[in-house]
């Protein structure tokens, strides 16, 4: 089993790996079934009754499932080539892009609630970018 995890040293690889993994999982949820980009997405809640108006469609579920397999594919080059300057940016790029996006369709477009959803997104997404920062001397050489 540990001939297919990164042979670099340090967790940082293995964590790229796991998040790729679980991102290409994730991609496959939201071209099957609406129900994990309304997590994230859920707009806004009506005052009048309790429902939500989640702008999540078939389409924007496929677009985000795209989106986020392209970037499950990044990470996954760089958990194996980690020391690659140009991978390890593509990689780091990715988590700001995504950071950027939830906290804008949050706090700027209001399409994203804080919940469970969108605070794993962002979880990932600040942790990985943080920790992709702080260790980019170490990795990249």
């Amino acid at each position: 089993m540990s001939s297919y995890l990164p042979s670099a040293d340090g967790y940082l690889p293995i964590w790229l790996l796991l998040i790729s993994v679980i991102s290409a999982g994730n991609s496959i949820q939201c071209y099957i079934d609406l129900n994990f980009p309304r997590r994230v997405y859920s707009g806004t809640t009506s005052s009048s009754a309790s429902t939500s108006t989640s702008p999540v469609t078939p389409l924007s579920a496929r677009t985000f499932g795209t989106w986020t397999f392209l970037s499950s594919v990044i990470r996954l080059y760089a958990a194996y080539n980690i020391s690659d300057p140009l991978v390890y940016q593509l990689a780091l790029w990715t988590y700001a892009i995504g950071a950027a996006h939830f906290a804008s369709e949050w706090l700027v477009f209001g399409t994203a609630r804080w919940g469970k959803g969108l605070g794993a997104a962002v979880a990932v997404a600040s942790t990985s970018l943080v920790w992709m920062l702080t260790q980019w001397g170490w990795y990249v050489q």
